[in-house]
């Protein structure tokens, strides 16, 4: 497992094909409270709208409710960033995938209300287990 942080996510590569690494997100997503409000297959979608061939990738949008229902409460233009981006993408080595979360510590501290740190952290902190989880 190699995992990194960038500036506004948290990454982590696996050992497992696309397909299991994608299917091992959608659990921990879901153990963690997360459903997946929408699914883009961007390599669907890039051949379609501009016939170009690209890497397995698809991008999944995931929302705790209880946890999206206190940002709300908080911030109520907050819907635009919501949900939670999660990344799944093959990587160039057969059997090897990239998962990555938003930082939601990042994504949600631009808004400069300080009541939606304490909740940015705590999905932070699931966010992390939920690539933790994929990871092992």
């Amino acid at each position: 497992m190699n995992t990194a942080t960038i500036a506004y996510g948290m990454t982590t590569t696996v050992n497992l094909p696309y397909e299991r690494a994608v299917e091992r997100a959608r659990e921990a997503l879901s153990q963690e409270g997360f459903g997946v409000l929408s699914e883009i297959d961007v390599r669907a979608t890039l051949k379609k709208k501009l016939d170009v061939d690209v890497r397995p990738y698809v991008i999944l949008g995931a929302c705790n409710p209880p946890m999206a229902h206190r940002a709300l409460t908080a911030e109520q233009n907050i819907g635009l960033l919501l949900p939670c981006n999660v990344m799944v993408y093959a990587t160039d080595r057969a059997g090897r995938s990239v998962v990555a979360a938003v930082d939601p510590e990042v994504s949600l501290g631009r808004v400069g209300n300080e009541e939606l740190a304490p909740l940015a952290a705590e999905v932070k902190v699931r966010l992390r287990r939920v690539l933790d989880a994929v990871a092992s």
